[in-house]
């Protein structure tokens, strides 16, 4: 089991940006561990969104390093710029198809909903190659967050009067790294088990928007004790949060890829998740 002590992640407040180091190695390997034997095959989180009345285009929404960068933007059919925004953040597999499929799925509910990239064009088959690419992106911090502010930026660009961000699993640390990023700009943060959260109220104080924390009671990369930790300091930071957590749930109930998906927990976190949604981006 990840101990408490590794999963503490250090975050240091500076006009407005507040960087993260990448987590412990350790970490990564308990990210491994919680994935073992799976495949980024699509769970019951997407099983409807074929049939949704929603267009989908891939666009280049940010350069970063020098290259450009390639997302999915999802729209309700018809619909013309003007739309609140969502920024989705993929798990740790990548942007693949099911967590396209998810962002249609947030589309249907009247947003512009952006699937990002954070790493770089590439989508992994196997445990092993999420944990590399996961540990990329983890080590290069920088990139990771002018990615995310470029991908606000994109949204807003086309009209979004109002932006959140959501991401599970690497996505709902990365969510939470948005916010960090951009504490004024962004409106919304829905975590769905996002690693690492911290316990030190410092750097919470200078969000500006509601936090929504869905976890599992079961999963251990994320124990109980930094969960309630986090929802301390997001407390005594005097941020405007709900967390809430899954009796029995394990890591990744609701991805969208894996086998871990559970329907009872995950149908709970999606009603709770786009009802925050819309009573903050609407």
């Amino acid at each position: 089991m990840l101990r408490l002590s590794l999963v503490s992640l250090v975050l240091v407040a500076s006009a407005c940006r507040t960087t993260a180091p990448p987590p412990s190695d350790e970490y990564a390997a308990e990210m491994r561990h919680q994935h073992d034997g799976e495949t980024p095959a699509a769970s019951g989180a997407t099983a409807d969104a074929a049939a949704l009345d929603v267009t989908s285009e891939e666009v280049s929404y940010a350069t970063v390093g020098g290259q450009a960068v390639t997302g999915t933007l999802v729209r309700p059919r018809g619909a013309a710029d003007g739309l609140p925004g969502l920024i989705v953040v993929h798990e740790w597999w990548g942007l693949n198809d099911n967590v396209r499929q998810m962002a249609a799925r947030y589309a249907a509910e009247g947003y512009a909903v952006l699937a990002v990239d954070l790493y770089g064009g590439e989508a992994a088959e196997t445990p092993d190659a999420a944990m590399a690419l996961m540990q990329a992106a983890f080590g290069a911090p920088d990139q990771t967050r002018d990615n995310l502010r470029q991908a606000h930026a994109f949204l807003a660009g086309r009209g979004a009067p109002r932006v959140g961000v959501l991401g599970w699993c690497f996505g709902g640390n990365q969510a939470l790294n948005a916010a960090l990023t951009l504490p004024t700009e962004v409106d919304a943060t829905v975590i769905f088990y996002g690693g690492n959260p911290p316990s030190d109220p410092a750097p919470l104080r200078a969000l500006q928007m509601p936090v929504l924390g869905l976890y599992g009671g079961a999963d251990t990369s994320i124990p109980q004790p930094a969960v309630g930790a986090f929802e301390a300091a997001l407390t005594e930071a005097g941020v405007e949060h709900e967390v809430h957590v899954y009796p029995g749930a394990g890591h990744a109930f609701a991805n969208p890829s894996g086998q871990s998906y559970e329907p009872a927990a995950a149908e709970d976190a999606w009603a709770r998740a786009t009802a925050f949604l819309a009573a903050n981006l609407k």
